[in-house]
């Protein structure tokens, strides 16, 4: 079976149970998460953060799969990972990846590798919008 259970975008908001027993194995002792989430402020913003309206290239879920295959690659790791796309209000969960491993040590490390080439390597952009109707779009990446 592949490494790799979930890789996908979602216009639907994320389900961390889903990931979760996407990742089930008997030969698993440690499981971790991280979920990205949508927040109300931003060093560069004027005012507060209301929404992020994210969008991606047609090739990004490929992307993503690939991003959690390197990650877990020449490891025993089971990788769940799904982004959001659309708009999202603060407090939604923009990413959300679940990581099985034998060991917690190489759970956190794929895991962490994951969400940091996501920010890196993803084609996916965001645009910020604040309370008082400015916007502003982000770079590549979650």
């Amino acid at each position: 079976m592949s490494a790799v259970r979930i890789a996908r975008l979602s216009e639907e908001p994320l389900d961390l149970d889903a990931h979760l027993d996407a990742v089930e194995d008997s030969s698993s002792g440690a499981v971790t998460t991280f979920v990205g989430r949508v927040r109300d402020t931003d060093p560069d913003a004027s005012d507060a953060v209301v929404a992020l309206e994210y969008s991606a290239h047609p090739d990004a879920e490929q992307t993503l799969h690939r991003i959690a295959e390197t990650a877990a690659a020449g490891t025993d790791a089971i990788v769940a990972v799904s982004h959001r796309v659309g708009r999202l209000g603060v407090g939604e969960a923009a990413v959300v990846i679940a990581v099985a491993s034998g060991h917690r040590a190489e759970a956190f490390e794929v895991c962490r590798q994951v969400i940091e080439t996501i920010k890196t390597d993803l084609p996916v952009w965001k645009r910020q919008v604040e309370a008082d109707g400015t916007t502003e779009w982000k770079g590549l990446g979650g």
